[in-house]
């Protein structure tokens, strides 16, 4: 290792290698300026049913960067604010099928700064009991 170091030293400045790494830097936050668009897994809890569900997101690079990095919370959403219908399909009584788009239209006001485009498929969950 102390050989490759020797090596870079005698034939490539260290000024050079900082101004690079330093180059690389600004032309990364600079890339993260631009809009994007890409999947993100939301984690939701709708009355106590954790599930996941994957959404297409459109947003400013750096919005989108800190969600990924930093969101590892579980949105939490009552059941009541969504449309929702029973289903009757035979061996999933007393499960509820979520309408997708009013669950989108409820994970879109947890997101102020990102745009949701689209959600993927919305599992069936237990209809909570009355307690």
């Amino acid at each position: 290792m102390n050989r490759f170091f020797e090596w870079t030293h005698r034939y490539v400045s260290p000024v050079f290698l900082a101004l690079l790494v330093a180059s690389f830097i600004l032309w990364y936050i600079a890339k993260l300026n631009y809009t994007y668009t890409t999947e993100q897994v939301v984690r939701l809890d709708v009355d106590g049913q954790r599930f996941e569900v994957t959404c297409v997101v459109e947003g400013v690079g750096t919005n989108l960067f800190a969600y990924r990095v930093y969101m590892n919370k579980v949105l939490r959403i009552p059941l009541t604010e969504l449309k929702f219908k029973r289903s009757r399909e035979e061996g999933h009584e007393g499960k509820v099928v979520i309408d997708p788009q009013s669950l989108q239209n409820a994970i879109t006001v947890q997101f102020s700064d990102i745009k949701i485009v689209s959600i993927g498929a919305v599992p069936e969950i237990d209809y909570p009991e009355a307690s």
